[in-house]
């Protein structure tokens, strides 16, 4: 298969309207939560991703019973005959880890390898294999692969996480919502997908309390029934399309997102210069017609901080605003791939181990660049839309990872922008 390019010329102005996708980070643990559901589970707002499509395809493979209509997925997992996902799969994204709590939760048993995905840095699955262990899973190691076995079922436990980790976190209320007893996860992460979970598992008779706090608490219950919900809007691909509009100084409205998750990111475009407003609780209209200028420091940090999934893409905005602008990577060490590529586009950056420096450059040039992960990819993206002439974006499947048809939405907002 010929591996396909977005074709961006730049220095056109964005402006017009966004309807924002469903959220990538949350659809997919809403995906593996099926699993659980003796009933029909339907998700509406689903993007089509190929993460998503990677979700599907593990289903499928474990029995259940799949349909999509638009941005509705119907998931029956009734008759689920099957609880080893084959390495091919687990390979295709990182996030698949998710289905491992689901799926002990479910059968007691899984065979599982090491998952894929993007390489921005290690991302270990430790904080995983410590929780369920902790709930009286068996881990062993055979041949790359991990047999997991619950001897005596999922028990309900205290787990402290040393980090807050949003996987580790979705694992645990995956594998405890029919654990027997009480589960307490400390040091919860916070971030709105965890609550989304939350919310999609309560529709279908679970107990879980505190989710979007530092503490949430899972009563096991004998069963989950099925539900119906509604995926929550994507907040990085609102950041994503806010720094489109940002960086050709344009002006957009951005309609069924969520602001209220956007509030860590707000700060940011304000400092810049750039006007923000936000309209009942679903549109957001970004205004950039005026000068802006270097935000100066941004500090990547768990939520409700500034999330690291946005700082490849200020990277590319404050490539070209006045003065200079300090990127600090606290939540993954791998995660500055994309400067070198934004360097050939002609911007001025220095990484020194988890610390970017960015100097105001007077124009970016277009060039061939070559996306290494999903939102350095879309940081690639947005700088070229800035670009003088032609930029070339291979390795794209990167970016269709979590952004929906991102040249049509592009394009139909006045960007030059195709995909070949």
């Amino acid at each position: 298969m010929v591996e396909q390019k977005l074709v961006i010329e730049g220095g056109r102005r964005l402006q017009g309207e966004i309807q924002i996708q469903g959220a990538k980070n949350s659809v997919l643990p809403l995906l593996a939560a099926t699993v659980l559901c003796k009933g029909e589970a339907v998700l509406h707002n689903c993007p089509r991703l190929t993460d998503a499509d990677a979700a599907f395809r593990i289903l499928d493979c474990l029995g259940c019973k799949c349909s999509r209509e638009k941005s509705v997925i119907t998931v029956n997992a009734e008759q689920m005959s099957n609880n080893h996902v084959p390495d091919a799969l687990t390979r295709e994204m990182r996030s698949s880890i998710v289905f491992l709590g689901a799926i002990l939760g479910r059968c007691g048993h899984c065979r599982w390898s090491m998952p894929g995905g993007c390489q921005i840095g290690q991302r270990p699955i430790g904080f995983h294999l410590y929780a369920l262990k902790r709930m009286g899973v068996v881990v062993e190691n055979d041949g790359g692969f991990m047999d997991c076995t619950a001897p005596k079922g999922i028990q309900g436990a205290k787990i402290s996480l040393p980090f807050p980790s949003v996987g580790a976190t979705e694992n645990i209320m995956l594998a405890a919502v029919t654990a027997k007893g009480r589960t307490e996860i400390h040091n919860a992460a916070r971030e709105p997908e965890v609550v989304d979970l939350a919310e999609f598992l309560n529709k279908c008779g679970a107990k879980v309390t505190g989710a979007g706090g530092s503490t949430i608490v899972i009563e096991g219950v004998e069963k989950l029934s099925g539900g119906e919900h509604t995926v929550i809007p994507d907040r990085i691909v609102t950041a994503t399309y806010m720094c489109c509009a940002a960086i050709t100084r344009g002006e957009l409205l951005l309609t069924k997102t969520k602001h209220d998750d956007l509030s860590p990111v707000f700060p940011i475009f304000e400092k810049m210069g750039c006007s923000v407003y936000c309209f009942d609780k679903d549109r957001i209209y970004v205004n950039a017609r005026k000068a802006m200028v270097s935000p100066g420091k941004i500090v990547t940090h768990v939520h409700p901080g500034f999330p690291t999934d946005s700082q490849p893409l200020l990277m590319a905005l404050t490539s070209v605003l006045s003065g200079t602008t300090i990127f600090e990577e606290t939540i993954f060490e791998s995660r500055f791939n994309h400067a070198p590529e934004l360097i050939r586009l002609g911007a001025k950056i220095d990484v020194i181990e988890r610390v970017a420096i960015v100097e105001w450059v007077e124009r970016l040039s277009g060039a061939n660049v070559r996306a290494f992960d999903l939102r350095g990819g879309a940081a690639l993206v947005t700088a070229a839309l800035a670009c003088e002439g032609v930029t070339k974006i291979s390795e794209i499947h990167y970016i269709d990872r979590g952004y929906e048809a991102i040249e049509e939405v592009l394009r139909s907002v006045g960007a030059n922008i195709k995909r070949k």
